[in-house]
């Protein structure tokens, strides 16, 4: 393969972005400001899927209706907790972050970014990571119909990009990153940087996978093309 025939697609947070653990706090805020009392560790699973998959899990796990208006409000409270920890310093780029995408630019090797997060919180991120949305395609939540593990975003970031998702590799933390990345029939590279062990993100299509950016950029040999 010439390096144009091979496509980055990164998720953002736990990914590219130390924020996975700020999401579950914010979420955990979020969730008692409406009286849903649900175990730190059960939000944690859960971060990386749709909205929507979401709520239904918080109505099987609580027993509790969640209407339209207070879905909004879920999202609301969490974008405001979210912003706040970003606000304070607490959300930084993962080691190598920054270098990995310098290098995948340097080497002519396609990028692009695809969250489930919405754009109101992923643009915090994308400033810390130094990524201008206006040279860097970036598909969020609000751009497509389904989020994952429904395989939108990455359908959505391989169009952007010119590329055949199939050509493509899906960068994720997440089981969700990796099912995702196997309906769209890309190939699934995880990273251990958000909570989930190497077993699961092999059991859920991992062809390989790294601890973090940096060490990714390490061994990027073995799934970057070479000149």
């Amino acid at each position: 393969m010439t390096r144009r025939d091979t496509a980055f697609l990164f998720d953002l947070d736990g990914t590219l972005v130390d924020s996975v653990y700020q999401h579950v706090l914010a979420w955990k805020e979020a969730l008692d400001s409406e009286g849903i009392d649900l175990s730190v560790w059960r939000i944690h699973r859960r971060i990386g899927m749709s909205g929507g998959l979401f709520t239904r899990m918080l109505l099987r796990e609580t027993g509790q209706e969640i209407s339209e208006e207070r879905r909004t409000r879920l999202y609301d409270a969490h974008a405001a907790a979210f912003n706040r920890q970003h606000a304070q310093g607490a959300v930084k780029p993962l080691p190598g972050a920054r270098e990995l995408l310098a290098h995948l630019t340097a080497q002519e090797i396609p990028w692009a970014i695809a969250t489930s997060g919405q754009l109101r919180t992923a643009r915090h991120n994308l400033e810390a990571l130094g990524v201008d949305p206006a040279k860097v395609p970036v598909v969020t939540r609000d751009q497509v119909r389904h989020a994952k593990p429904d395989p939108d975003l990455f359908l959505a970031a391989a169009e952007r990009l010119g590329v055949d998702i199939h050509r493509a590799m899906v960068v994720g933390d997440s089981v969700w990153d990796m099912l995702a990345a196997q309906r769209a029939r890309a190939l699934g590279i995880g990273l251990l940087s958000g909570g989930y062990g190497e077993d699961e993100l092999a059991r859920a299509g991992a062809l390989r996978v790294y601890e973090d950016p940096a060490d990714m950029l390490r061994r990027i040999d073995e799934v970057a093309a070479r000149g």
